[in-house]
Protein backbone atom coordinates (compact mmCIF):
# COMPACT_ATOMS: atom_id res chain seq x y z
CA UNK A 1 0.00 0.00 0.00
CA UNK A 2 2.80 2.36 0.92
CA UNK A 3 4.54 1.70 -2.39
CA UNK A 4 1.36 2.57 -4.28
CA UNK A 5 0.98 5.89 -2.43
CA UNK A 6 4.59 6.81 -3.16
CA UNK A 7 4.11 5.97 -6.83
CA UNK A 8 1.02 8.18 -7.12
CA UNK A 9 2.77 11.04 -5.34
CA UNK A 10 5.75 10.83 -7.69
CA UNK A 11 3.45 10.53 -10.72
CA UNK A 12 1.56 13.73 -9.89
CA UNK A 13 4.69 15.59 -8.67
CA UNK A 14 3.18 16.37 -5.25
CA UNK A 15 6.50 17.40 -3.67
CA UNK A 16 7.25 19.76 -6.55
CA UNK A 17 3.92 21.55 -6.25
CA UNK A 18 4.23 21.80 -2.47
CA UNK A 19 7.64 23.43 -2.91
CA UNK A 20 6.28 25.80 -5.56
CA UNK A 21 3.47 26.70 -3.13
CA UNK A 22 6.00 27.76 -0.50
CA UNK A 23 7.87 29.80 -3.11
CA UNK A 24 4.63 31.43 -4.25
CA UNK A 25 3.67 32.39 -0.70
CA UNK A 26 6.94 34.27 -0.16
CA UNK A 27 7.14 35.74 -3.66
CA UNK A 28 4.96 38.79 -2.99
CA UNK A 29 5.75 39.39 0.70
CA UNK A 30 8.07 42.18 1.75
CA UNK A 31 11.69 41.08 1.83
CA UNK A 32 13.63 40.83 5.07
CA UNK A 33 17.10 40.94 3.56
CA UNK A 34 19.39 43.74 4.76
CA UNK A 35 21.63 45.65 2.37
CA UNK A 36 24.68 45.16 4.59
CA UNK A 37 26.95 48.18 4.28
CA UNK A 38 24.06 50.65 4.29
CA UNK A 39 21.79 48.83 6.77
CA UNK A 40 22.98 47.25 10.00
CA UNK A 41 21.31 44.40 11.82
CA UNK A 42 20.47 45.11 15.46
CA UNK A 43 22.98 43.71 17.95
CA UNK A 44 22.49 42.36 21.41
CA UNK A 45 24.42 44.00 24.25
CA UNK A 46 25.72 40.49 24.95
CA UNK A 47 27.33 40.17 21.50
CA UNK A 48 30.92 38.89 21.68
CA UNK A 49 33.18 40.64 19.20
CA UNK A 50 36.67 42.08 19.32
CA UNK A 51 38.36 42.29 22.74
CA UNK A 52 39.12 45.52 24.60
CA UNK A 53 40.70 46.43 27.93
CA UNK A 54 39.05 48.98 30.17
CA UNK A 55 40.48 51.60 32.50
CA UNK A 56 39.22 53.05 35.75
CA UNK A 57 37.75 56.58 35.60
CA UNK A 58 41.04 57.96 36.97
CA UNK A 59 42.88 56.56 33.92
CA UNK A 60 44.58 53.60 35.58
CA UNK A 61 44.30 50.27 33.80
CA UNK A 62 42.02 47.76 35.48
CA UNK A 63 44.00 44.59 34.86
CA UNK A 64 45.62 43.34 38.08
CA UNK A 65 47.51 40.49 36.37
CA UNK A 66 45.66 37.74 38.21
CA UNK A 67 45.96 35.58 35.06
CA UNK A 68 42.50 34.06 35.48
CA UNK A 69 41.64 34.87 31.88
CA UNK A 70 44.79 33.12 30.69
CA UNK A 71 43.94 30.07 32.78
CA UNK A 72 40.32 29.81 31.64
CA UNK A 73 40.99 30.33 27.92
CA UNK A 74 40.23 26.95 26.28
CA UNK A 75 42.14 27.88 23.12
CA UNK A 76 45.25 29.14 24.97
CA UNK A 77 45.04 32.41 23.04
CA UNK A 78 45.98 34.75 25.91
CA UNK A 79 49.55 35.40 27.04
CA UNK A 80 50.21 37.51 30.15
CA UNK A 81 53.45 38.63 31.75
CA UNK A 82 53.37 40.65 34.96
CA UNK A 83 55.71 42.66 37.13
CA UNK A 84 55.27 44.62 40.37
CA UNK A 85 55.14 48.41 40.20
CA UNK A 86 56.90 50.88 42.48
CA UNK A 87 53.88 51.05 44.79
CA UNK A 88 53.85 47.26 45.22
CA UNK A 89 50.83 46.51 43.03
CA UNK A 90 51.18 43.93 40.30
CA UNK A 91 50.32 45.01 36.74
CA UNK A 92 50.77 43.47 33.32
CA UNK A 93 53.81 44.22 31.23
CA UNK A 94 52.56 42.08 28.35
CA UNK A 95 48.98 41.14 27.51
CA UNK A 96 48.51 39.48 24.12
CA UNK A 97 45.48 37.81 22.56
CA UNK A 98 46.06 35.80 19.39
CA UNK A 99 42.85 36.23 17.41
CA UNK A 100 43.69 33.30 15.15
CA UNK A 101 43.46 31.03 18.20
CA UNK A 102 40.61 32.82 19.97
CA UNK A 103 37.18 31.18 19.71
CA UNK A 104 35.33 34.19 21.21
CA UNK A 105 33.78 32.08 23.94
CA UNK A 106 33.70 34.89 26.53
CA UNK A 107 35.34 32.88 29.33
CA UNK A 108 38.05 35.54 29.74
CA UNK A 109 35.39 38.21 30.21
CA UNK A 110 33.45 36.12 32.74
CA UNK A 111 36.51 35.17 34.79
CA UNK A 112 37.91 38.70 35.18
CA UNK A 113 37.23 39.94 38.73
CA UNK A 114 37.67 43.64 37.85
CA UNK A 115 36.01 43.75 34.38
CA UNK A 116 39.33 44.60 32.76
CA UNK A 117 38.96 42.48 29.62
CA UNK A 118 35.67 42.70 27.76
CA UNK A 119 34.41 41.70 24.36
CA UNK A 120 32.98 44.62 22.44
CA UNK A 121 30.39 44.71 19.67
CA UNK A 122 33.04 45.28 16.99
CA UNK A 123 32.74 42.62 14.30
CA UNK A 124 34.15 44.45 11.30
CA UNK A 125 37.90 43.97 11.39
CA UNK A 126 40.51 42.47 9.10
CA UNK A 127 44.22 41.76 9.06
CA UNK A 128 46.76 42.72 6.43
CA UNK A 129 49.42 40.46 7.89
CA UNK A 130 49.81 37.89 10.67
CA UNK A 131 51.23 40.36 13.20
CA UNK A 132 48.00 42.39 13.14
CA UNK A 133 46.07 39.37 14.41
CA UNK A 134 47.81 39.57 17.79
CA UNK A 135 46.04 42.12 19.98
CA UNK A 136 48.70 43.67 22.20
CA UNK A 137 48.11 45.52 25.43
CA UNK A 138 48.36 48.91 23.72
CA UNK A 139 45.80 47.95 21.04
CA UNK A 140 43.41 46.58 23.66
CA UNK A 141 43.65 49.71 25.81
CA UNK A 142 43.17 51.92 22.74
CA UNK A 143 39.96 50.07 21.83
CA UNK A 144 38.79 50.30 25.42
CA UNK A 145 39.28 54.07 25.49
CA UNK A 146 37.58 54.54 22.15
CA UNK A 147 34.44 52.54 23.02
CA UNK A 148 34.27 53.05 26.81
CA UNK A 149 30.74 54.47 26.83
CA UNK A 150 29.31 51.55 24.89
CA UNK A 151 31.29 49.00 26.92
CA UNK A 152 30.09 50.47 30.21
CA UNK A 153 26.47 50.47 29.01
CA UNK A 154 26.77 46.87 27.83
CA UNK A 155 28.27 45.79 31.16
CA UNK A 156 25.33 47.40 32.98
CA UNK A 157 22.87 45.44 30.83
CA UNK A 158 24.81 42.21 31.32
CA UNK A 159 24.73 42.70 35.09
CA UNK A 160 20.93 42.38 34.89
CA UNK A 161 21.32 38.88 33.40
CA UNK A 162 23.57 37.66 36.22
Amino acid sequence: MNTLVNYVRSLFLVELFRGMGVTGRYLFRSKFTLEYPEERAPQSPRFRGLHAQRRYPNGEERCIACKLCEATCPALAITIEAAPREDGQRRTTRYDIDLFKCIFCGFCEESCPVDAIVESRIYEYHFENREDAVMTKSKLLELGEKYEEQLAADRAVQAAYR
